[in-house]
């Protein structure tokens, strides 16, 4: 239980984060800290959440993180459903705190409220063919990097920079296709509060990070598998 309440805590940071910066920090006049800012609140976010719950639930804080170690021979099955449905509940308290927070500034608008889409709903107008190919590819190359960076062999202690600056450098990367998902729990949690679009659209970004993460699981074992 102890696992399952630290991945519901990371993820609500993550989201709260990561998400709240965008809704709260990036477009507020003169002050605003712009789409380079998000991504290293996102990134700042998993580094944080590494150190402080890493030591007791692997700090995954992502469906796709879980799926994508399974794959890896890192992850037992039975312990899958258990943390995608922390991670999940996770991100929607997250959502909801922020939505609490956003909602208190007078003339409050939703609007998309960081959720992730395609065509009109992407921040660049990006297609729905760019935004599952972006999202596959991002989330294969962060789980590569989660692989390595925890890979027995590794340099014991920086996992936690590795994979956050990994999560930032994806968001500068990707921030205009989709606004950055790599993570369908996220992504669950501000399209239940915009609904509508965010909802519809939402398939794309569990199917692309779940694709993407299985891939890079299967790969990386075949180049790097750990030894018991």
């Amino acid at each position: 239980m102890k696992k399952y309440v630290a991945e519901f805590i990371g993820t609500l940071w993550l989201v709260l984060g990561g998400c709240g910066s965008a809704v709260l920090a990036a477009g507020y006049p003169e002050l605003g800290i712009g789409f380079a800012g998000v991504a290293l609140a996102f990134g700042l976010t998993v580094v944080t959440m590494a150190y402080a719950i890493g030591h007791i639930s692997g700090c995954h804080l992502n469906p796709a993180v879980s799926l994508g170690l399974w794959a890896g021979g890192r992850f037992e099955t039975k312990e899958l459903l258990p943390y995608i449905l922390s991670q999940v509940l996770g991100g929607i308290a997250g959502a909801g705190i922020l939505y609490l927070i956003a909602t208190g500034k007078p003339g409050f608008e939703l609007g998309g409220f960081a959720a992730n889409g395609y065509g009109e709903h992407s921040p660049g107008g990006y297609s729905m063919l760019a935004a599952l190919v972006c999202e596959v590819i991002m989330t294969f190359m962060f789980l590569i990097v989660i692989m390595g960076a925890t890979h027995s062999k590794a340099p014991k202690g920086f996992a936690g920079l590795a994979i956050g600056l990994a999560l930032t450098l994806i968001h500068l990367i990707s921030i205009p296709v989709t606004n950055t998902s790599v993570n369908p729990a996220r992504s669950t949690s501000q399209a239940i509060f915009v609904g509508g679009w965010a909802a519809e659209q939402l398939w794309l970004f569990w199917v692309a990070p779940i694709v993407g993460a299985l891939l890079a699981g299967f790969v990386y074992k075949m180049l790097a598998k750990e030894e018991n």
